[in-house]
């Protein structure tokens, strides 16, 4: 059954930092192509994020080439003040001391896998324009919808809030080749009330969030099946 048709494309080249949409990617078997795989952790081997380091997401990674499973393409971070910078550059160390301002370690995982840890949870996130629609209802503010970070935004057929939901257990197909299985609801965290442009929180949202969808919102889904998926790929639930 038709369901609906990909809105939007989304990976993280670096984990926290604000990521990409993109035309077309490979799905892995992780997740998308490349999806958290550059990343920071500290003294203890702990990732460091949005949570511990808000001002995270005003930096934003981008991939700058083609995809390969030998190497990744080059990694260009866009920094507040507008300067873009690349990925281990000496330029790119030292703004990266100003702006953890701790003893901190960059990880590189390969494109052939990326571990859960990097990958949160599951291996894609997933959610649909009709969820966001009614969210910004439930809020009465604009929904940037970068705050949630979700791999994939679904412009549903039937337009009703959360239907995703209904979707634990069945796979959907994607295109021609990309299967996934919708596993369960995705719990969110103080990351929301982080606002992408000027890191500034907001714990409204997250208030919201708790208090009208018992803290749910966006669904997680496994991959069954790789390949390649573009915007505007119809997306069929499984019977």
């Amino acid at each position: 059954m038709l369901v609906g048709h990909i809105q939007e494309i989304t990976r993280h080249p670096v984990k926290s930092f604000t990521g990409e949409q993109v035309q077309k990617t490979k799905v892995m078997d992780y997740g998308l192509y490349g999806d958290r795989s550059h990343a920071f952790k500290d003294k203890h081997g702990k990732f460091l994020t949005i949570t511990q380091v808000p001002e995270m997401v005003r930096y934003q990674a981008v991939f700058s080439g083609e995809e390969t499973l030998e190497q990744y393409p080059e990694i260009k971070v866009k920094t507040p003040s507008g300067n873009v910078l690349a990925w281990g550059e000496e330029a790119f160390k030292e703004e990266m001391e100003r702006l953890l301002k701790q003893e901190a370690t960059s990880v590189v995982y390969p494109p052939a896998h990326i571990p859960f840890g990097a990958i949160e949870e599951e291996n894609i996130l997933l959610v649909s324009d009709a969820s966001i629609g009614e969210l910004k209802k439930l809020w009465g503010k604009e929904v940037d919808g970068r705050r949630f970070r979700q791999n994939l935004v679904l412009s549903l057929v039937d337009k009703t809030p959360f239907l995703e939901e209904r979707w634990f257990g069945k796979r959907i197909l994607i295109g021609n080749d990309v299967e996934l299985e919708i596993k369960r609801h995705c719990e969110r965290c103080m990351i929301i009330t982080v606002n992408p442009s000027d890191s500034q929180r907001d714990p409204s949202l997250l208030k919201t969030v708790v208090k009208e969808r018992n803290n749910h919102f966006g669904v997680y889904a496994s991959v069954i099946r790789t390949g390649e998926i573009s915007l505007g790929d119809q997306v069929f639930l499984k019977d």
